[in-house]
Order: structure tokens, then C-alpha cells, then sequence
């Protein structure tokens, strides 16, 4: 077959993906260009959307071959991720090559004897001066794998029964924000806002409750399709002709990355729901919160996004400071619709957000740096996390989420607005598209009565602790204070597999006075004149006694040290209290 002829009616960059080599596990693409440029440039993207950090996806290319007419074409590499090709302009252009794809992640690409797995960005070279043109994907049947089947959100074009064939993209952008599931996966159906949705599960065991976690995931489409589109007001349907969950089930794991009409998901075994199980295990609460995170995105960042974001730009960082409020705000919603899908009660709820007001309490970068700072630094700090992240930085997605409840709890308590209506507003007036900060201001002015610079620029821009405790007694939630963890008290966060490894030494905490410091072990302790050996931190209490200050014995470059650690005072934790349901239902039941 000419390159011409392999390209459908329309379509001037048609790939050809096949699992060349399940044990190797290496993908063969099939690049065909119809009208190239004389010099005709490629390039493979470095980060993917979504996870912002440069992951040089190139690394796992290798064979590329240009042919014209049956003859090699000259192939330059440029740079790390991008190559040139010397060709005739009349001539179509066939590129072939293959990706090693053995990350088991949402990020990348997966092959095995079980399972393929790709995104766009990890198989797909662009085509220079051609990224608006139609795009086409020929997904090839696995030779040997009758039970094999394909699942992407892609356009289909001619697709036979189990999935594979050919798929069409309006763009390039379009092609690589559309995952492919292979495998012998289980696949069911329902429909949410009048959209047919699809959720195909990989690896899950025979104990799945397969019709339990696909009527909960209708539970929380409907109620999130109700939250942006208000039917009772006239709304319009979901954005999207369909949609597709794509959940790889694994041992241990767990993740997602949001897609336009798609979500890909890694969750572990054992948080699934299983046959003749009706509770609410803690570990499906949260793969449900995933799930509700990720859907919630394809309003949230997919099409409501930050300006910066309008076109991406693949080869290098994208840099927005509003990660805050497109996955600090996700994150706020994703536990409370939960909440309002009926799928959890009041205390699990608050529960959930006990845990993320705790998380930032503890973390002491809370006071070096705000959360807009935050979301730019993402690229080299958020995602490359080492022994002193927790001093230095707060997460965009835990404080972005208490930005969120501080917003929604003060626009409820001044009574002209609410959150979910600032949310909406936004929708109708950037069109669902390039969002600022500035648009999200024009709004809670236009819609609470007021304007909330302050708000704005102490919350987002500042660092100071935020009005949570005066906030949720307003809608009936009180703060108890409860001795915290040994841990906390210390200043150290710790991995006890054997032994005690120092892995953080938080700020200004007795641990840090005393001289620990990551990567150290704690091999014992000395109590006037006994000495003991630790095996896990709270062994401290047990030998300490009555004692107010020890000598801790740590190992560090195989040097033993003697530090003096003077045992702190009580540090104590939250622990919310919902006192007066009545006065939190508008808020936790709230309906569009």
C-alpha cells in the first residue's frame, strides 16, 4: 500500500500503530504524510498535559527510517525531540519507527503479553506545519490475541466489533489527548446527561463487583453533569458525545490523568469493590474521589482553562500560576459531589477534608510560599518532591482546595452567591475556554455583591493561614483540637520497614533543633543510663518515660552521632465536627 492510499478521505497525516513485539514491548508506527514540506520537520513532545514535568518521551524511540518512492529519505536529528527529513514536496513521506513502552502508569505507554496502553505524546511524532490538519489512526489487531479489544475516545472511521481499525482526530492536539486501551479488559455501559459513557476495566480480579463500582460512576456523572449544566435551569447537555473511563486495576498503584471526552486510571486490587461487600471501604472512597477528580477535569482544565494553556506547547514547560484553582478547585469538588451523589454521608465526608485541612497544617511551607508561586513552580518542585518539598513548597492541589471551601463557605455566609454559581459564571463567560485570574475576579464580584481582592491576593498570593475555623462553624462545623502523632510532635516524617529511616525533617521542629536529618537512621535511644534500640517511632514514648529530653543514637554515613532531643509539648491536630446538620445541608446537599 502507497503512504497516499493508506490515508483516509480527509485526512493528510495518517499513523499506523501496531504491538510489534509483546515481550520486548515495542510499538511499530507507521507515519504516513501525504504532502510534506522540501524539509520536513518532526518532533515527539517531552511532558504530556496534565503532568507537568518534562519527561522526555524521545528516550524510548529508536529505528526511525524516512522513505519516498521506496527509497531511504535523509533523516537529521535536531535535538533531543526533534528530526528533519530531506524529501520531495510532490512525494508522500512514510516515517517508520519503533517505541519501547514498559511504564505502567496513566503518563506514558504500556505493551505485554496482558495489555497495551498509549497516549499520543508518547507514540506520535507531529508534523511540523501540518498540526491543525485532520489526523487518522490505524490501530492494528494484535497477531495472536483473539480476546484482545481496543477502547480509545477517538472518532471512529471504520472499526470493526472489537475496537480496531481506523480513528479520526480534527488536530494533532486532539489525537494525543485520547489514550488507547488494549487488552482483554471488561467493558459496561450507561448513560449520564443523555451521553452514552463506557468504563473499561484491565487486570481486576475475579472478586470485582463489576456492577457496583459502574452504577456508582453514573451516580457521580449525573451529579457532576448536574453541577455544571443545571437542568432545572435550562442547561445544556455535557460538552462531549461521549465518554470513556479507562481503569488499569494493578497490585499497587494509584492515579489518573484527565482527557477531553476520557480518563485514564490506575488503581490498586484491593480498593475495588468486591461481590457481597456493601460497606464503604476506605480504599473505594478514594478511588471513587479519583474517578470524580478526573471527570470533573473535563470541565475544569480541559475546556475552562488557564489562558496560558490556549495551545500547548509540547517541545518545552508550559508555565500558569492557576494550577490552584484548576486542580485545587477540582480537588475541593471531587470529595464534596461524592457527598452530593448520595455515594458517602456527612462524617465520611468531612472526614476527607479533616485529612486535607491536616495536610496543609503540617506541611511548614505553607509559610514560604503561596499557592499561586506553587502552581509555576510545578515543573521543579511539585513534581521532582525530595527530602525538604514539605519546608519549601505547599501543594497546589491541598491548599487550592481550602482556597476553594474559604470562597464557597464566605460567598454561602454573605448570601448572594455560592461557589457552585461562581463556577458556572465562569463557564458562560469565558466560553469554556482560556480562563485568567482575572475572569475568576470579574465573577465574584458580579455575583457576590462585592469585590474580593482581598481575598484574592491574601489566600492565593500571601501566605498566611486561612479563616477555616470561623468559616465552618458557619455552616455548623467545629474544630476540636487532638494531640497529634508522635511524629507530628517531633518534626519528622519517617519510613519504618526496618528500622527507623529519617525520610523529612520538617521545619523549626524538635527533630531539626536537635540535628536530624533526612536519610539518617535511628538506631536507639539513651534514657539516663539505659540505652535502647528503636524499631519504630513511637518506641520513643515507651523508653522515655517520665523524661523530658533523651539522647537519640542515629546512623549517618555509617557514623554513629549521640543527639540531644528535648521532647516537645503536646502538638495537637483537627479533628472537624459537624454540630448543626441543618446549617451544613445547603452546602453538602446543595443541587444545581
Amino acid at each position: 500500500m502507497t503512504a497516499s492510499s493508506a490515508l483516509p478521505r480527509g485526512a493528510s497525516v495518517h499513523y499506523r500503530i501496531e504491538a510489534a513485539d509483546l515481550h520486548a514491548h515495542l510499538f511499530r508506527v507507521t507515519l504516513s504524510i501525504a504532502q510534506p514540506a522540501a524539509q520536513q520537520r518532526v518532533s515527539l513532545p517531552v511532558w504530556i498535559p496534565g503532568s507537568y514535568l518534562v519527561r522526555e518521551f524521545s528516550k524510548n524511540l529508536q529505528r526511525l527510517a524516512a522513505r519516498q518512492d521506496g527509497r531511504l529519505a535523509a533523516v537529521q536529528q535536531l535535538d533531543k525531540c526533534n528530526w528533519q527529513v530531506e524529501c520531495v514536496p510532490s512525494s508522500p513521506l512514510v516515517l517508520t519507527y519503533e517505541v519501547y513502552a514498559f511504564d505502567n502508569s496513566v503518563r506514558t505507554a504500556w505493551l505485554d503479553t496482558q495489555r497495551g496502553f498509549f497516549n499520543g505524546t508518547s507514540l506520535c511524532l507531529k508534523v511540523h506545519g501540518q498540526e491543525s490538519s485532520v489526523h487518522s489512526v490505524e490501530l492494528a489487531a494484535v497477531k495472536g490475541m483473539s480476546t484482545w479489544q481496543a477502547a480509545t475516545g477517538l472518532v471512529p472511521h471504520k472499526v470493526g466489533k472489537r475496537g480496531f481499525g481506523t480513528y479520526l482526530a480534527a488536530d494533532y492536539d486532539e489525537l494525543v489527548d485520547c489514550p488507547v486501551e488494549m487488552g482483554p479488559f471488561w467493558s459496561g455501559e450507561f448513560k449520564a446527561g443523555g451521553v452514552p459513557h463506557r468504563l473499561v476495566i484491565a487486570g481486576a480480579s475475579e472478586s470485582l463487583d463489576h456492577a457496583r463500582l459502574l452504577a456508582d460512576v453514573h451516580k457521580i456523572c449525573e451529579a457532576e453533569i448536574r453541577f455544571w449544566h443545571a437542568p432545572a435551569r435550562g442547561g445544556k447537555r455535557p460538552p462531549f458525545k461521549s465518554y470513556l473511563f479507562m481503569l488499569n486495576v494493578v497490585d499497587d498503584g494509584y492515579g489518573g490523568l484527565e482527557h477531553r471526552n476520557s480518563t485514564a486510571l490506575i488503581a490498586s486490587r484491593r480498593d475495588l469493590p468486591r461481590l457481597g461487600e456493601t460497606r464503604m471501604a476506605d480504599g473505594y472512597v478514594t478511588l471513587l474521589g479519583l474517578i470524580s477528580h478526573e471527570y470533573f477535569h473535563t470541565w475544569n482544565v480541559k475546556r475552562l482553562r488557564p489562558a496560558e494553556f490556549t495551545h500547548y506547547d509540547y517541545s518545552a514547560e508550559n508555565y500558569t500560576q492557576l494550577l490552584w484553582f484548576f486542580e485545587g478547585f477540582t480537588s475541593y469538588y471531587d470529595d464534596l459531589l461524592l457527598r452530593r451523589a448520595g455515594l458517602i454521608d456527612d462524617a465520611t465526608y468531612l472526614r476527607l477534608l479533616n485529612k486535607t485541612i491536616n495536610q496543609v497544617l503540617q506541611t511548614p511551607g505553607r509559610e514560604v510560599q503561596a499557592v499561586a508561586q506553587a502552581s509555576f513552580d510545578a515543573w521543579v518542585k511539585y513534581y521532582r518532591q525530595d527530602e525538604n518539598t514539605a519546608n519549601a513548597t505547599v501543594s497546589y492541589y491541598t491548599k487550592g482546595a481550602l482556597v476553594a471551601l474559604c470562597f464557597d463557605l464566605t460567598l454561602r455566609a454573605e448570601g448572594q452567591t455560592t461557589l457552585d454559581e461562581v463556577m458556572r459564571g465562569l463557564w458562560q463567560r469565558c466560553k469554556a475556554g482560556p480562563m485568567t485570574e482575572a475572569d475568576l475576579a470579574a465573577v465574584l464580584k458580579e455575583l457576590g455583591g462585592r469585590a474580593f481582592t482581598r481575598e484574592i491576593a491574601a489566600w492565593v498570593h500571601g501566605t498566611r493561614e486561612l479563616p477555616l475555623q470561623e468559616l465552618l462553624k458557619n455552616v455548623g462545623v467545629v474544630v476540636l483540637e487532638e494531640p497529634a502523632q508522635l511524629q507530628q510532635r517531633l518534626g519528622l516524617r519517617v519510613a519504618e520497614t526496618s528500622g527507623v529511616q529519617i525520610k523529612t525533617v520538617l521545619r523549626g521542629g524538635a527533630a531539626e533543633q536537635a540535628g536530624f536529618a533526612a536519610n539518617d537512621e535511628w538506631v536507639g535511644v539513651e534514657v539516663g543510663t539505659a540505652g535502647w534500640r528503636m524499631s519504630k517511632t513511637d518506641d520513643l514514648l515507651l523508653y522515655a518515660g517520665s523524661h523530658k529530653k533523651v539522647t537519640a543514637l542515629v546512623a549517618r554515613d555509617r557514623r554513629l552521632l549521640r543527639l540531644e532531643l528535648n521532647l516537645p509539648p503536646a502538638v495537637t491536630t483537627w479533628r472537624l465536627v459537624l454540630r448543626d446538620a441543618a446549617r451544613a445541608q445547603p452546602w453538602l446537599v446543595a443541587h444545581a
